[in-house]
């Protein structure tokens, strides 16, 4: 028996010291689990759910100082004792969640060691078993120190305990366990390996066969039976491999924007799962550093599960120059244990995680061209992109005159412009305000001027290379030439009040679609050309000949 006992006092004091110390290194996540407990549908401990980080501390210190206690001897009868009184509610517990199906992770050893819910329950009932053994056998455990040295062994575990939850609850856990930590590359961890185990399935079909009931189990296919189909029950025999990351995405107004963001080169994301939780006072210096990150060429969005209003409120009332994208709040929870954080990534790998109270250590890479982001010139930008569509989408005599008047201002502001700066494309402004610029002088009478400026930054990537092709076809039509990549159409009255509307003469139409292909077109020609004017619209390939002829305006 003393073997056994002393056999059981190792191995309870070391788990129950590695499992606490595990949820003591994240604290927050395991307030997460019991939130989960306390929740409808599993407890149904609401009343609990405000408290649930404090409980969580005083849990994981209570499982570490118990851990110790056990492993010096002291206070041998109160240790084994609360022991078993704590394993058996855990035992509890489990059994519950497993049964039920309630929670899937029990959150025993954090985020370090993932159990099935059956898999903690066995690893519980385990520990009961070794804990009643110290119970039946405590008259063996001798303590390691004499009554003063083992207090003081405990009071500076207390300290020990004290002092790493707080830091790592102003910071970050000291060790990240999940798969968004430091290197790892969220694409890599959603993809499924070719040779990955897929999930089977067992379906018991049952059928209404010469009035009895008969059950046909296959992996799959639909059985071949004469009879009457009841009803099926689908079973799952072997699990599938589930990626590590599997619930990420980033969205807006029903838009997918995962993939996009993942392949930004330089990203910035602030963090924040629930805004109406966030300090609030951080987004100061959330500004800061995002303005920084702006200006060194990163891109920078938002991140939370909180509704559009809320957001858009929030970067109003700090001026936050990026938007606020939506997350699944667990995914979020998960990624980063801080209300606000800020994330950076390069091709989708993390490289820094920044807890609110460390902003200050992130340290953001110059941009290598030495173009920096110009924030002011982008907000200007910004305001002339809106005033060049201000009218166009209504259209009357009253509002053209007006739009010609704005068109006129905002010319000569982006003239002035790139005379100072050059074009200001993606690297000095951003993506959405970069093609500002563009669709001033695509709207003016100087595409002439420009279209070499045009050309020069869509081929150093400041522009996307389609709307240079646009304005090129519209520079081409203007002159009475052909168009090479089939942007281009008009419309005309022609000796009565019936309209005619063509797509303009193509260069070379059995090569367009891959000149558009290339320019980064998602439409050929032809879909183009019906999605402009429906699926009945004829398409005709004229040449400038023809064209002159029919409309003789045009060869003037």
């Amino acid at each position: 028996m003393k073997y056994l006992v002393g056999f059981s006092r190792v191995v309870v004091s070391v788990l129950f010291i590695i499992s606490g110390l595990i949820k003591l290194n994240d604290p927050v996540g395991f307030s997460f689990k019991l939130e989960e407990y306390f929740s409808q549908g599993v407890l149904d401990l609401p009343a609990f759910t405000p408290y649930a980080l404090a409980i969580a501390i005083i849990v994981v210190i209570i499982e570490v100082l118990l851990g110790v206690l056990l492993l010096i001897g002291y206070k041998p009868k109160f240790t084994v004792w609360s022991l078993l009184i704590m394993i058996v509610f855990f035992t509890f517990l489990t059994f519950y969640s497993a049964y039920f199906n309630k929670v899937t992770d029990c959150g025993c050893f954090g985020d370090a060691v993932k159990l099935t819910p059956w898999e903690s329950f066995t690893k519980d009932i385990i520990l009961l078993v070794l804990i009643l053994v110290l119970v039946l056998g405590v008259k063996h455990i001798k303590s390691l120190f004499n009554n003063f040295r083992g207090t003081i062994v405990i009071v500076i575990s207390l300290i020990v305990c004290v002092v790493f939850c707080n830091h790592v609850l102003n910071h970050l856990p000291t060790k990240d366990f999940r798969p968004y930590k430091i290197g790892a590359n969220i694409e890599e961890g959603m993809s499924v390996p070719d040779n990955a185990p897929k999930a089977l399935y067992e379906y018991a079909w049952r059928f209404k066969v010469n009035g009895e009931d008969k059950v046909i189990i296959t992996n799959g296919d639909y059985p071949t039976v004469d009879g009457e189909f009841i009803d099926v029950e689908t079973t799952e025999v072997q699990k599938g491999y589930e990626p590590p990351i599997h619930d990420f995405t980033i969205e807006k107004d029903g838009e997918d924007f995962t993939a996009s963001f993942l392949g930004e080169e330089k990203l910035v994301m602030v963090i924040a799962y629930d805004l109406a939780k966030s300090k609030y006072e951080v987004f100061k210096e959330v500004k800061t550093v995002t303005d920084e990150a702006l200006s060194k060429g990163y891109k920078v969005i938002g991140m939370s599960a909180s509704g559009t209003d809320r957001a858009n409120e929030l970067v109003e009332e700090y001026g936050l120059n990026f938007e606020f994208y939506f997350t699944d709040e667990t995914t979020l929870k998960t990624i980063v244990r801080s209300n606000p954080a800020i994330l950076v990534l390069e091709s989708g790998t993390i490289v820094q995680k920044a807890h609110y109270n460390d902003l200050q250590d992130l340290k953001l890479k110059d941009p290598k061209n030495g173009i920096y982001f110009n924030l002011e010139l982008k907000k200007s930008l910004d305001s002339v992109m809106a005033l060049d569509q201000k009218y166009r989408s209504d259209w009357t005599p009253e509002n053209w005159s007006k739009q010609i008047k704005i068109d006129s201002s905002n010319l000569n502001y982006v003239e002035k412009i790139i005379t100072d700066n050059g074009y200001p494309g993606k690297s000095l402004v951003g993506e959405k305000a970069g093609v500002a610029a563009w669709y001033v002088i695509q709207h003016s009478n100087k595409i002439d001027e420009y279209l070499a400026i045009m050309k020069q930054a869509a081929e150093a990537g400041e522009l996307p290379f389609m709307l240079y092709a646009m304005m090129l076809d519209r520079y081409l039509t203007n002159q009475n030439k052909p168009q090479i990549y089939g942007t281009q159409s008009s419309s005309w009255y022609i000796n009565s009040p019936k309209e005619i509307t063509f797509m303009w003469p193509l260069k070379n139409k059995d090569s367009v679609n891959i000149w558009r292909e290339e320019a980064g077109f998602s439409q050929s020609f032809e879909e183009s050309a019906k999605d402009m004017y429906g699926e009945d619209f004829e398409i005709k390939y004229y040449t400038i000949k023809e064209i002159n002829k029919l409309v003789p305006e045009l060869a003037k």
